[in-house]
């Protein structure tokens, strides 16, 4: 039987599509799962959209009432007790990004804003995953993991090792 790929879906708002990469934002959120060796296939969706749209989502979920740039939300039926279907994988959750955000971001920190939205998909599968940064031993062993996932040299041995 042959392994089949997670599923990774793409939900890009259309004023946003002609200045995001699809598969550089699949490929980011399939080497955070790689790295975290998620368990069997899974299957989730990043949605890129405006401030206005995760401002309504922060403040419904999270009684936030400002926007954010990620936000992430895990599938509570992908928990150990959850039986997928054979030959379906399991739907892991959704990562939200505001592209605004994400834009004002990597002019702040004077990198590429594909690099920040990398940065955002990888740190919201992380969520996905059960990891979090309420206090400072969480925060560092995401930071740690977020590292690695994004460090090219890195991925390049994983890769070279994998054949």
């Amino acid at each position: 039987m042959t392994k089949r790929a997670n599923a990774i879906n793409l939900q890009i708002d259309p004023a946003y599509r002609r200045h995001v990469a699809p598969k550089l934002l699949q490929s980011a959120a399939q080497q955070a799962l790689q790295h975290q060796q998620a368990k069997g296939q899974v299957q989730l969706t990043i949605v890129i959209t405006d401030d206005e749209r995760i401002q309504t989502l922060n403040r419904q979920y999270r009684r936030v009432d400002a926007p954010t740039d990620v936000l992430a939300f895990a599938n509570a039926e992908t928990a150990e007790t959850f039986v997928a279907a054979p030959d379906e994988p399991a739907y892991l959750g959704d990562v939200i990004i505001s592209y605004p955000r994400a834009e004002a971001q990597a002019q702040a920190a004077g990198h590429p804003l594909k690099a920040e939205l990398q940065l955002l998909v990888v740190h919201g599968v992380l969520h996905l995953l059960g990891h979090d940064h309420a206090t400072p031993a969480q925060k560092r062993k995401m930071w740690a993991a977020q590292a690695e996932i994004l460090n090219p040299v890195d991925n390049m041995s994983r890769a070279l090792n994998q054949e």
